[in-house]
């Protein structure tokens, strides 16, 4: 017989090596790579009875910091990649999609609760919030890829890449006013006074703006070292280490959160200021190459996790009236969002349709319902909540995973034969509209 030990060495060099190659095998496949590690770990927790199970609700802390983790990591990312500078106009999407469709979504989300779901004002909220920001970890197939190195690519991401990759870089910060709101409400109840000035000063204005601020600042300090360092020892840009990326991911968390800031944001703002300090620096691909291989081991753990989870009843009670309401959120709720925010802006109906279907949701929506629950009073209902936060999850990993490729593939098709038809090249321009 084989002992323990060596069965999960094996499994893990397994696993390691199944993330390498599973995103280049399954590129244009109908199957994504969380598709497949979820279902591993279904199978793998239903087939070996012996291993503990990874119940989030008895093992909230490791579920929490390990989503947490694998958050920021997945922020960094995400920031470093995008090629596109920061601007009003440039970003347009990605301010409707956070000022129009997210909104949006927390009041439909809140409403399907108290009315559908049976919920209590606190627990909806709650769902509203962790369900609210779209995922940096599992959208890759959807999401925009290494950072350019030239110049003349700066301004050339398409419209889908970038929004959805942009969207997730910042409303996984801007969602956690509104879970900070449901700890509230179920620890001091509904009276207004309890809690509004606290809220609106603390929650809202001074976290949000602590967080923008640290990540500026420290992404400011952290681009000077890279790359205009007087000490050519120590400028980073020069021995191409990426594990410093890490390092920036952690201090800049750390810092921002010890000052009450929402460290989320200030990764993400962190990573977006580095770059845009040396743009078309080729070390930039160096620190993303570096956190994309760090967030695909992290992603295949929570997985297999998560996986084992519904193999050990994560699921177990879920009603009709749950799947239904899980259904209403993926295919209803998020694309009318995304549409009505994105009309009348610079995508075209197909490149709206596309955004506003693909608001994937994971590993965020875990850490946000481990932290509420470690901090608020939700005892009465919280086997209900992992049940429908987790269903939703699943079945975003599963529709969003089968369409991703196709539908990507789709649009990177209609635009190549747009500019065939215009200019009688293939060498489509990627903003252009569809």
């Amino acid at each position: 017989m084989f002992e323990a030990p060596s069965l999960i060495f094996a499994a893990a060099g397994l696993a390691v090596f199944a993330a390498a190659l599973l995103p280049r095998l399954l590129m244009r496949a109908p199957v994504s790579m969380p598709m497949v590690f979820l279902g591993a770990g279904v199978v793998i927790f239903s087939l070996a009875e012996g291993l503990p199970s990874p119940d989030p609700v008895a093992h909230g802390e490791i579920t929490l910091h390990l989503s947490e983790i694998c958050v920021i990591v997945s922020l960094m990312g995400a920031g470093l990649a995008l090629d596109r500078p920061i601007g009003f106009k440039r970003w347009a999407t990605t301010w409707r999609l956070l000022g129009i469709a997210m909104p949006l979504c927390l009041l439909a989300v809140t409403l399907l609760g108290l009315s559908v779901l049976g919920l209590s004002l606190a627990a909806a909220v709650l769902v509203a919030a962790a369900l609210a920001p779209t995922d940096p970890v599992l959208a890759s197939e959807v999401q925009v890829a290494a950072p350019s190195e030239a110049q003349e690519d700066l301004d050339g991401e398409d419209e889908v890449r970038f929004g959805l990759t942009s969207e997730a870089g910042l409303n996984d910060g801007l969602a956690f006013p509104f879970v900070y709101l449901a700890i509230a409400l179920s620890v001091v109840g509904t009276a207004p006074a309890a809690w509004l000035p606290h809220f609106t000063a603390v929650d809202v204005v001074w976290r949000i703006a602590i967080g923008c601020l640290a990540g500026y600042l420290v992404g400011k300090l952290l681009g000077r070292i890279f790359f205009r360092s007087p000490v050519e020892s120590i400028r980073m840009a020069s021995h191409s280490e990426g594990f410093v990326a890490l390092a920036a991911t952690f201090l800049t968390y750390g810092i921002t959160e010890m000052i009450e800031g929402y460290g989320f944001i200030a990764v993400f703002v962190c990573a977006v200021t580095i770059r845009a300090g040396e743009r078309t620096h080729g070390y930039h691909g160096v620190l993303h190459s570096y956190i994309e291989q760090l967030e695909r081991l992290l992603t295949v753990v929570v997985l297999v996790l998560l996986g084992g989870a519904v193999a050990r009843g994560l699921l177990a009670g879920l009603s009709w009236t749950e799947v239904a309401a899980a259904a209403a959120f993926l295919l209803l709720i998020r694309p009318l969002a995304g549409w009505v925010a994105l009309a009348r802006g610079r995508t075209g109906p197909w490149e709206r349709a596309v955004i506003a279907f693909f608001g994937v949701r994971g590993i965020g929506s875990v850490y946000y319902l481990a932290y509420a629950l470690s901090k608020g009073e939700f005892a009465a209902e919280d086997q209900a909540l992992w049940r429908i936060v987790g269903l939703v999850i699943v079945a975003s990993i599963v529709i969003h995973g089968v369409t991703a490729g196709p539908v990507i593939t789709f649009i990177d098709h209609a635009r190549q034969r747009k500019a065939v038809r215009e200019t009688g090249t293939k060498a489509a321009a990627p903003h252009t509209p569809l």
